[in-house]
């Protein structure tokens, strides 16, 4: 992936402005101006916990005579990155209809191993094998980028000793648990002179000897001798460095960054807009039930399967009335009416 340094001109009539300094299949590195802190900093927490990614989420071991524990290996496990692409059409176990996995919701890895040698026998992630049906054939396989094309070493078998399990990889984000976060770190960073004084910088004798200039320091003007501080200036540029765990490429981790901050801003428009509609819910189209409404569950939505009006039973009558006669509670007179 080669990108050449780029700018959007007009930068007041676009909005925030994005300007692309370095990208490859590992980091991107980019400057977001034009944009407030908040804006810059929701967009630094979102591609750390919400983008969605698959990982390891159930490991069903059937044979294990090495010196590390289930749990051990089990966690090891989920901490294999594995490839994210397409995710956006695997649902969420949750949202599913199946009673446990199926391949519209997870991918099952095996991995069986047995040292029949003399020496130590290695097992990496590429011994997981991607098995039954997937959405693609890439999603779920486990990311190996070394040289040597191994992967992340799993565990290691003594002569005789045998691993053979099961893995079941479901779709997730890092708020829930880390092994689902697509970013091994972010960068971000503004202000490089400091001259807002929002880092108060500690040091024995020299500041400016004890702490160098960043690399973009180079990007905007030093402050000048003597120069007066401007109690209203408000920080508009800001420097990311964004590296990626191996799920997604770093330039897919900021594009839906920005993607999830969309869906975020429309769902509070939407909720606000809301509030002059007809009813408590308005149009709401958010989760529901799956068959909410749609009379396939045989209840028409608000209605109850007798087709009845709130107090009524399915036994006729009113309120009181029951298949053993009239009880002594009225003649059907709700305390709801």
């Amino acid at each position: 992936m080669d990108y050449d340094p780029m700018v959007m001109d007009d930068a007041e009539a676009l909005g925030p402005v994005v300007k692309i300094s370095q990208a490859d299949s590992v980091r991107v590195k980019y400057e977001l101006s034009n944009a407030d802190l908040s804006f810059a900093n929701s967009l630094r927490r979102v591609m750390l916990a919400e983008i969605p990614t698959i990982a390891i989420d159930l490991v069903e071991i059937e044979e294990n005579s090495s010196v590390l524990a289930d749990e051990f290996i089990s966690h090891r496990l989920g901490l294999i990155p594995l490839n994210a692409e397409g995710i956006d059409s695997l649902l969420y176990a949750r949202d599913c209809d199946c009673d446990g996995c199926c391949e519209h919701c997870s991918v099952r890895l095996t991995l069986h191993a047995k040292c029949t040698g003399e020496e130590n026998m290695h097992v990496f992630a590429r011994d997981l094998v991607p098995t039954g049906d997937r959405i693609n054939q890439v999603l779920g396989t486990p990311i190996v980028s070394d040289a040597e094309g191994l992967g992340p070493l799993i565990l290691k078998l003594r002569p005789g000793q045998e691993i053979k399990l099961e893995c079941i990889a479901k779709k997730g984000i890092a708020k829930e648990h880390a092994k689902w976060a697509p970013s091994a770190a972010i960068g971000f960073e503004y202000d490089p002179h400091n001259k807002l004084r929002h880092t108060d910088y500690w040091y024995e004798s020299d500041p400016k000897a004890e702490w160098p200039p960043s690399e973009y320091a180079a990007w905007e003007e030093p402050p000048q001798e003597g120069e007066p501080f401007d109690y209203d200036a408000v920080p508009n540029r800001f420097y990311f460095n964004v590296e990626s765990a191996g799920a997604l490429p770093p330039d897919v981790i900021v594009s839906e960054g920005i993607k999830v901050i969309q869906q975020k801003l429309a769902g509070l428009i939407h909720e606000l807009a809301e509030e002059g509609g007809d009813g408590m819910n308005g149009d709401y189209n958010g989760p529901r039930s799956p068959e909410y409404g749609t009379g396939a569950d045989g209840f028409g939505g608000y209605t109850t399967p007798f087709g009845n009006a709130g107090n009524q039973s399915s036994w006729g009558g009113a309120g009181g009335t029951t298949p053993y006669g009239t009880t002594p509670y009225g003649a059907g007179q709700s305390s709801w009416s």
